[in-house]
């Protein structure tokens, strides 16, 4: 199989000057963005610079500014960084080696086009394209760990312009905390197609978003980096190493002391194991298993043996 991949022409937009990935006018974007700017409790924590903005982050849960102070001093190196742009780069020409990351990417865009595959790297367990490292030559079989498929914690690799579907986290609870690159986060009232959008936010490393079974639970994350060419849509594959990486973490309600008796009404998932999304072509509501694509035992590994010069 080769592994250059064209640039896919994606869709055009659904209505008037409205853009993918968010489906929204240039006018919609600046007042989702001071809608989400104004929202409380705030849609971000960081170090308040106003009494407003104080007051807006003093209401979100303790559970969740636990979480947000142990993952504050996280970062990913210069190295990480330029050894995943090496691994994230396409081809220039037919038959050229990709890096691994690009090779999980393209086995995603061949098996699901309704919106640009982005990568879920667990930072416990295994992954399902862990394998790919050894058969191309990334690593040696000998040195492939072992684990069990899922993880609460996981690193997300978004290419530039790729994006995730409108998806929910059910019940957890949680962070998303940037650590490279840009990613747009818009936030919804309830997981449906048409759902009021409470609030649009950039996140740049050390910025941590959150949410809960209350609040912002239901999201779409975008990396609206310089894809190399091209509008994002359905059926787009980027042509670039520009990334944006976040950090998550999702708890299940046992785990954070919260109380959940109302978890069969709303047909939320109760745990992390399964979250809901909404298909980008049917509009319809469906499951997903939370498992992994790469797990970090054997990304790292790959990483450090990924020459720089």
């Amino acid at each position: 199989m080769s592994l250059t991949t064209a640039q896919t022409p994606a869709g055009q937009p659904e209505y008037g000057d409205a853009q993918y990935p968010f489906h929204i006018t240039k006018e919609e974007e600046r007042q989702l963005r001071l809608r989400g700017a104004e929202a409380a409790p705030s849609l971000v924590i960081g170090q308040a610079t106003s009494f407003d903005e104080y007051a807006r982050q003093l209401m979100i849960p303790p559970a969740v500014m636990d979480l947000a102070r142990k993952a504050e001093d996280l970062r990913l190196s210069a190295w990480e960084i330029e050894a995943m742009r090496k691994h994230l780069a396409p081809a220039t020409a037919p038959g050229e080696k990709v890096g691994l990351l690009r090779q999980i990417l393209v086995e995603k865009y061949n098996h699901d086009k309704t919106h640009p595959p982005y990568i879920r790297v667990a930072c416990t367990g295994r992954g399902d394209y862990d394998h790919l490292a050894a058969e191309h030559g990334h690593l040696h079989p000998d040195d492939h760990p072992k684990g069990d498929i899922g993880s609460p914690v996981v690193l997300e690799i978004w290419p530039a312009q790729h994006y995730s579907p409108i998806h929910s986290h059910g019940h957890t609870t949680g962070i998303v905390f940037c650590l490279a690159g840009q990613l747009d986060v818009m936030v919804y009232e309830h997981l449906d197609w048409d759902a009021r959008k409470l609030g649009l936010l950039t996140l740049t490393p050390g910025q941590c978003a959150w949410l809960s079974r209350d609040n912002y639970a239901v999201h779409r994350v975008y990396c609206p980096m310089d894809g190399g060419g091209g509008s994002t849509g359905p059926g787009y594959m980027n042509a670039s190493a520009d990334f944006g990486a976040s950090f998550h973490v999702y708890l299940n309600p046992e785990q954070t002391g919260v109380e959940d008796e109302d978890e069969d009404e709303d047909g939320d998932s109760y745990s992390r194991d399964s979250f809901n999304y909404i298909d980008e072509e049917s509009k319809e509501q469906r499951p997903f298993a939370t498992e992994s694509d790469l797990s970090w035992a054997i990304l790292r590994r790959v990483l450090a043996n990924t020459p720089l010069t």
